[in-house]
């Protein structure tokens, strides 16, 4: 019987460490669709404008946000303006949402004679960011991206700017896309 507990103890323990792996291994998912059809080289500036109805954070992570943007545009060919003449027109909402995290760990195991094993949960925040970019004269959505696991509001603030950056790299890797 006692080996049987032992057993059971140290596949609980292993389930664990499993599980502990595979939500660390859960990174940035970044989704992105566009309008077919959309010559998106004739695009050349843009302008940041407020999602109506939208979830926005506060005036240091906003500029967070837009900065990240700004960076990867910019390398895309963009130019950023205040002019409501701006080819394109962009603007991002968030959504924090929480989920469970477990946490597990163990000590000994069978081959010493047992072992103890524990497993906590906790409950992290995390982050989606939702950007999209309008073409201004046709008031048209054409390109929209997801990244999730982006912001995290009680992170310090290089880590937010750390996986801003990383997070708005991975999105706009594909922009503009290609045409089919």
């Amino acid at each position: 019987m006692r080996q049987a507990n032992q057993i059971g103890m140290a596949k609980a323990v292993a389930l664990s460490v499993i599980l502990i792996a595979s939500i660390a291994a859960v990174g940035q998912d970044v989704r992105s669709n566009h309008m077919p059809g959309i010559n998106f080289e004739k695009y050349h500036t843009y302008k940041w404008v407020a999602v109506d109805g939208g979830s926005h954070p506060n005036q240091i992570v906003d500029a967070q946000i837009k900065q990240s943007v700004d960076t990867q545009l910019a390398l895309k060919g963009l130019t950023k303006t205040d002019s409501d003449t701006a080819d394109l027109y962009v603007g991002y909402q968030i959504a924090l949402g929480q989920e469970r995290q477990w946490n597990a760990f163990g000590t000994g195991g069978i081959r010493w004679g047992g072992g103890i094993g524990s497993a906590t949960s906790s409950t992290i925040t995390n982050g989606s960011l939702v950007l999209d970019i309008y073409d201004r004269s046709s008031k048209e959505l054409v390109w929209t991206g997801r990244a999730t696991k982006t912001l995290n509001p009680s992170g310090n603030q290089t880590k937010i700017q750390k996986n801003l950056d990383k997070a708005m790299q991975k999105l706009l890797k594909n922009y503009p896309p290609k045409q089919s």
